[in-house]
C-alpha cells in the first residue's frame, strides 16, 4: 500500500493521487507532520504564470512548471516558485504560488556575472522560498547549483528531463564546459529524475547509468470546441524559431500546399535574431503562411483551438507541449518526430519521414473532412483517456514523496 502525503488543507493523497479517504490512512515515516513544501525554479515561469508578464517569450517547460505548480496548490501543497527579475515584487503570489526573484537578464559584467549576480541571487532566491523539495528541468549550469544549494540546506532536488538531449552527453545543448560539469554533478545528486518517455528513460540509463521514472504532461483544457468549418487555420507551426526547429520546412510545406491557410507563430531566441529575421522575411514575401511573431501563452492556445492540422518539423525533442495543446483540441499532430510511437499507435496524425510524406499527409487531413474528424475524434479520446490531472500527477506526488522520505525532520514543513 503506498503511504501518504498529509496536506497542508487538512486532506491527504498517496503517490497516485487518491485521497486517502478512500482507504485507511498511513503517513509517510520522518514526514507524518504535514505536505512537504515544493518549489518549482525555472527563470522564463512568469509569462505563464502571470498574465500581465505575458508578453515576454515561453517555451514549452515553463507551460509545464507553472502547470504543476497550479495543480500542487489545488492539493493543498505549499508553493512557491524562484523565477527571473522581470520588474514585480518579491514574494508575490499569483494562483497561489508564491514568486521569489533571482536575477535579471542582462545584470552584471560578462564573465563575472555568472557567480554574482547569478550564482549568489538564484541561492538567495532559493533560500527565502525555504521549500523542503525544489524542482528543476532543462539540462544546464542551473542543475548543479541548485542541487549544491540543497546539498548544503539539507534539502532535496527533483530533475526533469525536458528533451532527448538532456539523456546524452554528446548531444548535450550546452555550450561551456563548466555548465556541462554543474549539469552532471546536479543530476547524480537529484533524489529522483523524471523522464518525459521511455526513450528518454533508456538513454539517462544506458548514458549516465542513472535510473528515472516516466512522467507525463499536464495540460490546459481548451475554453471553447470549434467545429471544422470555424477552423479558419488549416496548418499550424509553432516554436521558438532556431536552427534545430527547422522552421524553413513550414516555409516549403505552406510553398507547396499554397491553398491551404497557414499559420507560423514563434519568438526569438539568443542567437538565433538573424534566422527569426530571414523567416519573417520570407513569409512575407511569399504571402504565405501568416507570420504572427510571438504570441502568450493564453493567444497560441486560442490560435490552437482555430486551427486543423499541427505541423512540427523539429529535429531535436523531447516530448513537445505543443502535442498536448493540439490533441486536447482535437487537432491532429504531423511530424518527423514521434515520441515513444504514440502518434502512430494511436492514429492521432501522421509520423513522417520526409517533406514529401508530410505534404501529402496535411494534404489528407485538410481536404478529406471524414478522415480529418475521425482523426480529431481520436485524438480528444485519447487525451480524455490518458492525460487526466489526477492520473498525470501520480509521477510527480511519488516524486515529492520520495524526496521528502527521509529529511531532516526539521527541514520538513511543519
Amino acid at each position: 500500500m503506498p503511504p501518504v502525503l498529509v496536506c497542508a488543507d487538512g486532506g491527504a493523497y498517496d503517490s497516485t493521487g487518491v485521497p486517502a479517504s478512500r482507504r485507511a490512512l498511513r503517513v509517510v515515516p520522518d514526514c507524518a507532520m504535514t505536505t512537504p513544501r515544493v518549489c518549482f525554479v525555472g527563470l522564463g515561469n512568469l509569462p505563464v504564470l502571470a498574465p500581465e508578464f505575458e508578453r515576454f517569450g515561453i517555451g514549452g517547460e515553463q507551460v509545464q512548471q507553472s502547470l504543476l505548480a497550479k495543480a500542487f496548490v489545488r492539493r493543498g501543497f505549499p508553493v512557491s516558485m524562484v523565477v527571473a527579475d522581470y520588474g514585480q515584487p518579491d514574494g508575490a503570489t499569483w494562483s497561489g504560488v508564491q514568486v521569489y526573484k533571482a536575477y535579471r537578464a542582462r545584470e552584471g559584467i560578462p564573465v563575472v556575472r555568472f557567480v554574482h549576480p547569478r550564482w549568489t541571487k538564484l541561492w538567495g532566491a532559493l533560500r527565502r522560498a525555504a521549500a523542503d523539495v525544489y524542482y528543476v528541468s532543462c539540462a544546464g549550469a542551473q542543475v548543479g547549483q541548485v542541487a549544491m544549494w540543497a546539498a548544503r540546506n539539507g534539502r532535496r532536488m527533483i530533475f526533469r528531463v525536458a528533451s532527448d538531449t538532456d539523456c546524452e552527453p554528446d548531444r548535450l545543448l550546452i555550450s561551456f564546459w563548466r555548465d556541462r560539469k554543474l549539469y552532471e554533478y546536479g543530476l547524480r545528486r537529484a533524489a529522483s529524475i523524471l523522464a518525459q518517455s521511455v526513450r528518454q528513460q533508456a538513454l539517462m540509463q544506458s548514458n549516465y547509468g542513472l535510473d528515472s521514472s516516466v512522467a507525463r504532461m499536464l495540460v490546459d483544457a481548451p475554453e471553447r470546441e470549434l467545429s471544422l468549418a470555424e477552423r479558419d487555420i488549416s496548418l499550424l507551426w509553432v516554436s521558438n524559431i532556431q536552427q534545430l526547429k527547422r522552421p524553413e520546412m513550414f516555409l516549403e510545406l505552406a510553398r507547396r500546399l499554397h491553398s491551404c491557410a497557414a499559420s507560423m507563430v514563434g519568438g526569438t531566441q539568443p542567437g538565433a535574431k538573424d534566422l527569426y529575421e530571414q523567416i519573417r522575411a520570407r513569409a512575407a514575401r511569399a504571402g504565405t503562411p501568416t507570420f504572427h511573431g510571438a504570441l502568450p501563452y493564453r493567444a497560441t492556445n486560442h490560435v490552437f483551438e482555430r486551427s486543423r492540422v499541427f505541423i512540427n518539423t523539429s529535429d531535436i525533442e523531447g516530448f513537445p507541449n505543443t502535442y498536448l495543446q493540439a490533441w486536447v483540441r482535437g487537432v491532429p499532430v504531423i511530424s518527423f518526430f514521434d515520441p515513444d510511437g504514440v502518434i502512430q499507435r494511436e492514429g492521432l496524425g501522421h509520423a513522417v519521414a520526409s517533406l514529401d510524406e508530410m505534404a501529402r499527409a496535411a494534404h489528407r487531413l485538410t481536404t478529406d473532412s471524414q478522415a480529418w474528424l475521425e482523426t480529431s475524434a481520436r485524438c480528444t479520446a485519447y487525451m480524455a483517456r490518458c492525460y487526466g490531472e489526477n492520473q498525470i500527477l501520480q509521477a510527480y506526488l511519488a516524486a515529492v514523496e520520495r524526496a521528502a522520505i527521509g529529511m531532516p525532520s526539521a527541514a520538513v514543513s511543519t
